[in-house]
């Protein structure tokens, strides 16, 4: 199952590209108005999901480094391991990929750069990147697989 890897690496490149272009064509916070309710918008996370420690003077980087890459190895192993269960080799690569395309930018950069910016009126939901996307895909189908799967099913 680790021909599935090949999916990770396609969320990696796909991320670093969409990262450097708006890196390359935006000053930071800077906003470009795409539809009445969404924004490419540059903007950096040095914390986790919803900026969560992202104030706490530069430790955090070394930690989410850390913890993304303990998480891939982890979720490596659990993919070789795997036989013929597709969603969930699938849920497995998505993670990979966000997890890697994420771990990348903490090491070159210091921060997480994020630019997809969704909002309603005057609130917005924080900005993430397609790592984030992969990320939240992955989990939701490792949540449908465990429920709905062929494991799932068996349970019941």
């Amino acid at each position: 199952m680790l021909r599935w890897l090949w999916f990770s690496l396609l969320i990696i490149i796909l991320d670093q590209i969409t990262k450097q272009w708006v890196e390359s064509s935006f000053m930071v916070y800077e906003t470009l108005s795409v539809l009445p309710f969404f924004n490419l918008t540059l903007a950096y996370n040095e914390g986790a999901a919803f900026s969560f420690l992202s104030d706490q003077g530069g430790w955090q980087r070394w930690f989410f480094a850390v913890v993304a890459a303990g998480v891939t190895v982890v979720l490596v192993v659990w993919l070789s391991r795997l036989r013929e269960e597709k969603v969930l080799a699938l849920s497995l690569s998505l993670v990979i990929g966000g997890a890697v395309g994420n771990l990348i930018d903490r090491l070159v950069f210091g921060h997480v750069i994020d630019f997809l910016d969704f909002f309603y009126g005057t609130y917005h939901w924080p900005a993430f990147n397609v790592a984030d996307i992969a990320i939240s895909v992955g989990v939701i189908l490792l949540f449908v697989d465990a429920l709905f799967g062929q494991d799932g099913r068996a349970t019941r």
